[in-house]
C-alpha cells in the first residue's frame, strides 16, 4: 500500500493546470488564477490631484499664518482648473480635483477660516507638494500590475478595472462529476424503506468540491449494476476533467466500480493506500476528447469520503484551477487534553481548534467511526497521527490540518 505521501505525488504529478479561458470581468473572477500579464494604459493619478479638501495654494504666500488670499475659483473632482493660481490667490479644492497651474501645496478646509467674501485666511505654513499626489506616482503606463499565477482577490479586481481590463483570461475551474453508488442509496427528500440510507455522501462531495475552486454536477445514483455504473462514469468521463465515485470501492462482492471504471478505459494508478480513515481510495486516469480526466473512487463512508477529499482531491482541484498553494493550512496547535490513541496506519483524526492567548488549543473529537457525520459537525481541523500506540499528554505539541482554509 502506498503511503500518503506517495499518493498523493502519483495525483499531483498527473494534474496540470487546465487551459485558460477570457471572461467578463466580474465578481465571478474571484478567487481565480490569472493567466496573462496586465500591464498599466495610463498614469494614475492622470493629473496632479489633491488628496484633501482645503485650498489649493503657492507656499511662497504662505511663510506667515493667517495670510489672506483671493480665492478665485472652486475645483471639484471631475473638472479642470480654469484659472491658474497667481501671487495672493488660491482656488477652493476637493478630494480628487486637479491641481491648478501655479499651486504647490493643499492646505486642509480645517486649517483656513473664510469669512462669506472671495477671500480665504491660511491657518498653516504648508510643507513641499502638501497633500497634493503628482501624476503617475501610484501607476505609469506600462508599469506591470500583474503577473500569471496571481490569484484575484477584491483588490486585485479593482486593478483589473483601473487598467481597463473589462475581459480577463483566466485558468480554466475544473469541472467535477459526482456519483455515489449503492442499492442502498436514496435521495433526500425519500423516506428511507428497510436497508436504505439517504445520500449524504454526493451533496458533501458537491460542496467540498464547491469550496476547492471546482464546477460540480451530480450525475445521480449509480446502481450495484454494470450497465448502471457503465452509463454514469462514461457521462462523467466525457463531460468533466475530474470524476469522483463514492462507495463501491471496497472488497464486496457488490464493490463493482473498480471493475466498471476498468470497463470503461480508466487505468488504475493505486486502490489502497495506508491512510486512516479511507484505506480503500482509488485514483485512476482516463483519456477523453483529447485530453486527461482524473478519477477518484471514494469510500462509502461519509468521514472517509470526506476526509480523503481534503487531503488528496482538494490539491487536485487546485493545481487543475492553477493554483500553487494546493494544501490544506497547518498550524502547531497544543493538546488541551490528552489523547490516547491505537491506530495501524496514520490517521487524521477529527479535531476542534480554539484560539488561546499562546496560540492554538486542539482538542480531539469523540466519534464512533468514519460514518459518525454528526460528530464531525464540531471539527473545523484534522490531527495527524502516526501509526501503532499514540499517548500524548496535555500541552503535547501536534500538527493540524486546518479544514476552514
Amino acid at each position: 500500500m502506498l503511503s500518503v505521501e506517495a499518493a498523493l505525488r502519483e495525483i499531483l504529478d498527473r494534474s496540470a493546470p487546465l487551459p485558460a479561458e477570457s471572461i467578463p470581468l466580474s465578481v465571478s473572477a474571484l478567487g481565480r488564477v490569472l493567466a496573462e500579464e496586465v500591464s498599466a494604459d495610463l498614469d494614475m493619478p492622470p493629473l496632479d490631484r489633491s488628496v484633501m479638501d482645503g485650498y489649493a495654494v503657492r507656499r511662497a504666500d504662505c511663510q506667515e499664518v493667517g495670510v489672506s488670499l483671493l480665492v478665485v475659483e472652486e475645483i471639484t473632482a471631475g473638472r479642470i482648473p480654469t484659472k491658474p493660481i497667481g501671487a495672493g490667490q488660491a482656488s477652493r479644492i476637493m478630494t480628487g480635483a486637479p491641481i491648478p497651474e501655479g499651486a504647490d501645496a493643499v492646505v486642509v478646509v480645517e486649517k483656513t477660516r473664510a469669512d462669506g467674501t472671495d477671500r480665504v485666511e491660511i491657518l498653516d505654513t504648508p510643507k513641499p507638494e502638501q497633500h497634493i499626489l503628482r501624476r503617475g506616482k501610484e501607476m505609469r503606463v506600462g508599469d506591470i500590475l500583474l503577473s500569471p499565477g496571481c490569484v484575484l482577490r477584491p483588490q486585485e479586481i479593482g486593478i483589473l478595472a483601473t487598467a481597463g481590463k473589462t475581459n480577463v483570461r483566466l485558468i480554466q475551474l475544473p469541472r467535477v462529476a459526482i456519483l455515489a453508488t449503492g442499492d442502498e442509496l436514496i435521495e433526500a427528500s425519500e423516506t428511507p424503506g428497510p436497508g436504505q440510507i439517504r445520500n449524504s455522501n454526493a451533496p458533501m462531495l458537491e460542496a467540498q468540491a464547491l469550496r476547492s475552486g471546482g464546477l460540480p454536477r451530480r450525475l445521480g445514483i449509480g446502481r450495484d449494476d454494470m450497465d448502471s455504473l457503465l452509463s454514469l462514469i462514461e457521462e462523467g468521463l466525457e463531460t468533466s476533467h475530474v470524476l469522483i465515485l463514492s462507495g463501491g470501492v471496497s472488497a464486496g462482492t457488490r464493490d463493482l466500480v473498480p471493475q466498471a471504471l476498468a470497463a470503461a478505459g480508466v487505468t488504475a494508478h493505486f486502490h489502497k493506500i495506508r491512510f486512516k480513515p479511507g484505506k480503500p481510495l482509488l485514483f485512476g486516469t482516463a483519456d477523453r476528447a483529447g485530453e486527461r480526466r482524473l478519477v477518484f473512487g471514494l469510500p462509502g463512508n461519509p468521514i472517509s469520503s470526506f476526509v480523503c477529499f481534503e487531503v488528496f482531491l482538494r490539491p487536485a482541484l487546485r493545481r487543475l484551477a492553477g493554483h500553487a498553494d494546493l494544501d490544506l493550512p497547518e498550524v502547531s496547535a497544543t493538546l488541551a487534553r490528552e489523547a490516547n490513541f491505537q491506530n495501524d496506519r496514520p490517521t487524521y483524526h477529527p479535531a476542534r481548534l480554539r484560539k488561546s492567548p499562546t496560540g492554538w488549543d486542539v482538542e480531539p473529537i469523540e466519534w464512533v467511526g468514519s460514518s459518525d457525520l454528526r460528530a464531525f459537525l464540531k471539527a473545523d481541523a484534522l490531527l495527524r497521527l502516526p501509526p501503532g500506540e499514540v499517548r500524548y499528554p496535555a500541552g503535547h505539541r501536534v500538527d493540524v490540518l486546518r479544514l476552514d482554509g
